[in-house]
């Protein structure tokens, strides 16, 4: 490969990543980089490749709500019919249904950009119509250090070649989920209290009452690359508990609920609920289960799909369904395994699902309206590099069938929500939109 080709293909890469790919150089880059040259072998019939639905999707119709919106993230549809979105750069805003965009709103704690970290998601509290109460969550500057977007190198290049004893004394920023109250004229955020430190990339508010929030490898704290390792890491099973991508668990005033899977082990972060996880930026309860099932961005291959259960372990830096970067290797070595090569081990729990190449896949959505009848109980997923809205057929907990949706618009899906009309409203790289059945 020439120079140039690698100069060009690095640029692409590093435009992704500030365009808010995933928290651990992108899923995205393999593509750009070379991407796997192999397919892994499932541990089911099923766990890959599902066949496309017997009855494809229905004829769509999609209303761009507005295309004035700059890297946003994720969305909340408000009682009074506007949506508030947050913008990946540090801005939440309002938008009304007829496409007019608000200043930002005032009162957002300020938020350190770099690489994919930023201003994330946003969930309104079940009792919001009364108490105006909203979740998010963002990346916090270090004490001392103004919000501002930095360049990508000061979290990926400029971190991983250091040795872990200078990592740990690096004042990069803090990873949080806060609790705040939108006023009443909808232009600022009021009385905002940190609920937990260590993730923010999703929230989902589950049925007991408790709050979920999914978070990404926090390879700076121990040692490995933002690509995993190449080597076994099963010597010490509490550096993943703590650092790998996790799902934390809380209660809605930020105290540790107490059954979390790990509060008799005293070496195990106390709101730590799942762990092994790389970058999960779609998260959504099951309404058939109750179970949290999450995405999962691999890194040159094995983006995922998991249903998450309290104390497990789903794998990484140990195992993957994907491989190292081929584009940071200096060796000319292509598809080096992650960790000890494997793609299962004992004691690490299977993807329900898994993407090789990679879609990049974002928010996660469960339909229940019956706007799109034929949809009825299916899963959604946004897929950023696949640039579709998938649809995946259920049977239990098992993927039967897989749809592409929208391809002709070849845009990056990053959020979706459902309606109280049925409608699906999409975030992407097109703006808001909002999809019916076409007439």
């Amino acid at each position: 490969m020439t120079s140039l080709i690698k100069t060009l293909k690095f640029a692409a890469f590093v435009t992704i990543m500030l365009a808010s790919a995933h928290a651990q150089a992108p899923a995205t880059a393999g593509r750009y980089a070379g991407d796997v040259g192999r397919k892994p072998k499932p541990a089911f019939a099923g766990q890959t490749d599902a066949p496309p639905p017997s009855k494809p999707s229905p004829q769509i119709a999609v209303e761009i709500i507005t295309a004035r919106l700059t890297t946003p993230w994720s969305m909340a549809l408000l009682p009074d019919g506007n949506f508030l979105v947050t913008e990946s750069i540090g801005t939440m805003r309002i938008v009304r249904p007829d496409g007019v965009v608000s200043a930002p709103l005032a009162g957002v704690p300020g938020v350190k950009v770099v690489a994919a970290q930023g201003l994330h998601d946003v969930v309104l509290d079940p009792g919001f119509a009364q108490n105006r109460l909203l979740y998010f969550c963002y990346f916090a500057p270090p004490p001392g250090e103004e919000p501002a977007i930095w360049p990508t190198e000061f979290f990926y290049q400029r971190v991983w070649n250091k040795s872990l004893a200078e990592r740990r004394t690096m004042a990069i920023g803090v990873e949080r989920m806060a609790r705040a109250r939108l006023s009443k004229d909808n232009k600022s955020l009021e009385d905002v209290e940190v609920l937990a430190e260590g993730a923010e990339r999703r929230i989902v508010l589950a049925p007991d009452g408790t709050i979920y929030i999914t978070g990404a490898d926090r390879f700076r704290l121990y040692d490995s690359k933002y690509d995993g390792v190449e080597h076994d890491f099963t010597d010490n099973p509490d550096i993943g508990r703590n650092f790998s991508g996790r799902v934390l668990r809380i209660n809605r005033d930020g105290s540790i609920p107490k059954d979390n899977p790990w509060l008799s082990r005293a070496t195990v972060l106390p709101e730590t609920f799942a762990h092994g996880l790389r970058d999960p930026e779609g998260a959504a309860i099951n309404p058939a289960t109750g179970e949290l099932w999450v995405t999962d961005h691999g890194p040159q291959g094995g983006d995922e799909i998991d249903i998450i259960k309290p104390g497990r372990n789903y794998g990484w830096p140990d195992v993957s369904y994907g491989v190292q970067y081929d584009f940071q290797r200096t060796d000319g070595r292509k598809n080096v395994p992650v960790g000890n090569g494997a793609t299962s081990m004992p004691g690490v729990e299977e993807p329900a699902y898994f993407w090789v190449p990679d879609i990049a896949p974002s928010g996660m959505l469960f339909y229940t309206g019956d706007r799109f009848s034929e949809w009825k109980g299916n899963l959604f997923i946004g897929a950023l590099e696949g640039q579709a809205l998938v649809r995946l057929v259920l049977n239990g907990d098992r993927i039967v069938a897989e749809e592409r949706l929208l391809l002709d618009r070849k845009m990056r899906v990053r959020d979706i929500r459902q309606g109280p009309d049925g409608a699906i409203y999409l975030l992407s790289s097109a703006g808001l939109l909002r999809l019916t059945p076409k007439p």
